[in-house]
């Protein structure tokens, strides 16, 4: 048997959609494990581009089967125009082939009103969320008052909750956050019956279908949404995603135990980005950085808005690398630094004067750390077309093997372009490589 977990080590759009596709060649079962529509994964094939929120990036194999795990919450709507989407492209999108848990919860009309509301009641003090009622879904499951997948089997008592569940949110609405509109309960029905119609020819048991695959010995690749610095927990609070975004959160979102895994993959950029509010310690804010924007296309999949780019910040992978026991990394975009005259990379914070060890828990200290840089002489050869490592300039592998030293985690693949086929293997990629066959 062969699992792989594919995790995003930065602040999220690192790449891992393109990453998964790819490996998904051979692969059998491909499993999202947390987040939800927040999420935004872009596969390029043959010039083809297809965007993602909730369906797995393995669905363009044919062969693949796709689960969406207890881990995610589910907009039913977005999820139908997904399934929409893929079947008017010709993608074949049976219930046998995508399925949803049981226990996935999912996102109603009022977690989505909720979102929207208290982030404009922020004012200033905003956080950056996508509005699309994550956060409150995820509050709801934590609750116990959230809505799961299974209960549309039984509308008639759902009905019931649902009554309950919007008065108490609107309560909250206008009470707490000022909202001048309150939900309708029957809205939120009728959003719930529509839901019902579309996706119980999808409901599974994602934890028993994969124990299923393990016992025999199927290749599975698990499936990580947003990055590792925008963990629930570990990550850079209150600027983060709602969910677990670390590689441990496969067993409790999959409900599958910690000896199911046998390789973590991180996927990094080149460089920095990040969507949103937060601090960013090496972020540009020079014709560099917006150099780096215009060529990677630094634009949000889910949201649209820019995205903020900086150096490669060393300290944070190497926090990324002990929180997720990544076996290697990917690195993406590594063609959009072709024409510097130099790169940096930060080795280094220093917080009032003095070295700090580690990212700093207070994002109000990671906003005030200087970084420390070292630099490395940039190459001018457009890399999109090179197929081997070797044939990489001699500076772009330097600057990677300098990479893998100082955060103590190989590199094992490289990607030079959005294509499928722009990703190098490097002489360190044995599980990777094993996995593809």
């Amino acid at each position: 048997m062969s699992s792989l977990v594919v995790i995003g080590a930065q602040w999220g759009d690192e790449g891992k959609g393109k990453l998964v596709d790819y490996l998904t060649t051979n692969a059998d079962v491909v499993v999202r494990f947390q987040g939800g529509n927040n999420a935004g994964h872009t596969l390029v094939v043959d010039g083809v581009t297809t965007k993602l929120h909730l369906v797995p990036s393995g669905i363009l194999h044919e062969g693949t089967r796709c689960f969406i795990a207890a881990g995610v919450v589910l907009n039913p709507d977005v999820f139908a125009q997904e399934l929409d989407g893929l079947e008017k492209a010709g993608i074949n999108i049976t219930p046998e082939r995508i399925i949803i848990d049981r226990d996935t919860h999912l996102i109603t009309p009022y977690h989505v009103a909720l979102d929207e509301a208290r982030e404009r009641s922020r004012g200033a003090d905003k956080i950056g969320t996508t509005g699309r009622g994550i956060g409150p879904a995820y509050e709801d499951r934590a609750n116990r008052t959230g809505i799961r997948m299974a209960e549309l089997l039984n509308m008639e008592e759902l009905e019931q909750k649902i009554l309950k569940n919007v008065e108490e949110k609107n309560r909250y609405l206008t009470g707490a956050l000022g909202a001048t509109e309150e939900v309708s309960a029957d809205e939120v029905i009728s959003f719930l019956k529509r839901a019902a119609d579309r996706l119980i020819p999808h409901i599974g048991n994602v934890s028993l279908l994969i124990e299923q695959a393990r016992k025999l010995e199927k290749r599975i690749i698990f499936e990580g949404a947003q990055g590792t610095l925008l963990d629930q927990m570990h990550g850079t609070l209150p600027y983060v995603t709602s969910s677990h975004t670390l590689s441990g959160a496969v067993f409790t979102g999959c409900g599958i135990g910690p000896r199911s895994l046998d390789s973590v993959l991180g996927v990094a950029k080149a460089y920095c980005t990040r969507v949103g509010e937060g601090p960013f310690p090496t972020e540009l804010h020079d014709d560099t950085g917006e150099q780096l924007r215009t060529k990677g296309g630094e634009i949000g999949t889910t949201t649209g808005r820019p995205r903020r780019c900086g150096w490669f910040d060393a300290v944070a992978m190497k926090r990324a690398v002990r929180l997720n026991g990544f076996d290697s990394l990917a690195i993406t975009k590594l063609d959009v630094l072709s024409g510097l005259e130099q790169i940096k990379v930060c080795i280094n914070y220093r917080l009032d004067g003095s070295k700090v060890e580690d990212v700093p828990s207070l994002s109000s200290e990671l906003a005030k750390v200087e970084p420390e840089y070292i630099t490395f002489d940039g190459w001018e050869d457009d890399l999109t077309g090179i197929r081997k490592w070797h044939h990489l300039p001699a500076e772009a592998r330097f600057y990677l093997a300098t990479l893998a030293e100082i955060v103590a985690c190989p590199i094992s693949l490289v990607s030079v372009g959005p294509e499928r086929s722009s990703t190098i293997f490097s002489s360190t990629a044995s599980f990777v490589s094993n996995f593809m066959g």
